[in-house]
């Protein structure tokens, strides 16, 4: 049986996909203009006012200058680097406290779990964080990105919730076989909960990817330093250079601004690509994932 439409499910529909079509481009917006103002001619670019709805001219020198910038790839480096180790080992080492945390048999769980609670709310600080970290060795070390956040507390009390709703049979089932703890969740937990592990391990990775502050305040080698950094490090010195020109009428000068304007739309694009071509293949567990993981305690 066909069902027909009314006039207000068909109004009601229409004003639907406008609304959020006008969402969508609010949200979209701001990277177009990024994407568009990347390719562009610096000097049109420059001399246009408005909206900009496609690119002005078309020019790759903005890309040229960027690639060309050595910094760029000792940031790609380094960023790839705490991406893969910090996600890996924040992946291993939240899912074993989750695990810990999820045994009923375990004593101290409920007051851990709340000691643990307690740190999302109040916390030393960032002196105090930097005093530590000097302290145990750790400043100016790649150790010092990674080991301080190993564990993020939210995502451990989601990983956690996961890890309750996996039935006990299956557990003293595989105990019942001489499994142990290890074996449990790594063969048996971890294929039940496979989309919260991804949804988490995607929150690491992208929070890694654009991590910039700890980075700052932990190193003082530039070689060590992530992709965002030097990012930010392009964005003050531009924003500063066209502070500093103001009125100037050296042609060149001028020039060269224009330029370095689209070189920052191109550094924003390079360093956000990657992560925009890592996020659909992991959206599809994010539904399934974080209900999951959704707190019921």
């Amino acid at each position: 049986m066909v069902h027909k439409r009314s006039f207000g499910e068909i109004c009601f529909d229409t004003f639907n996909y406008i609304f959020l079509g006008l969402i969508a481009f609010i949200c979209l917006y701001p990277m177009l203009y990024v994407v568009f103002g990347s390719f562009s001619n610096p000097n049109e670019l420059a001399q246009h006012t408005g909206a900009l709805l496609w690119p002005k001219g078309y020019s790759l020198e903005g890309y040229k200058a960027v690639f060309h910038n050595m910094n760029i790839w000792i940031g790609y480096g380094n960023t790839l680097f705490y991406v893969i180790i910090g996600t890996i080992t924040k992946m291993i080492m939240t899912a074993i406290g989750a695990y810990v945390l999820s045994r009923k048999d375990f004593i101290m769980r409920r007051f851990i779990t709340l000691m643990i609670v307690f740190t999302m709310y109040f916390g030393g600080g960032m002196i105090p964080d930097f005093l530590l970290v000097k302290s145990v060795g750790l400043y100016d070390s790649r150790f010092a990105i990674i080991i301080p956040t190993l564990i993020a507390t939210w995502n451990l009390i989601i990983m956690k919730t996961a890890f309750n709703r996996v039935p006990e049979s299956l557990e003293e089932s595989a105990k019942l076989d001489g499994a142990n703890d290890l074996t449990i969740l790594f063969k048996i937990v971890f294929p039940v909960t496979k989309a919260t592990f991804a949804v988490i391990a995607l929150y690491y990775a992208v929070g890694e990817w654009n991590a910039w502050f700890n980075s700052m305040l932990y190193l003082s080698d530039r070689n060590k330093w992530p992709l965002q950094l030097f990012l930010r490090e392009i964005l003050i010195q531009n924003t500063s250079i066209g502070n500093a020109v103001g009125t100037m009428a050296d042609s060149q000068t001028t020039a060269t601004i224009f330029l370095e304007d689209v070189v920052r739309y191109c550094s924003i694009c390079v360093a956000t690509l990657p992560i925009l071509c890592a996020y659909p293949f992991a959206q599809r567990y994010f539904v399934k994932g974080v209900m999951m993981g959704s707190i019921k305690e």
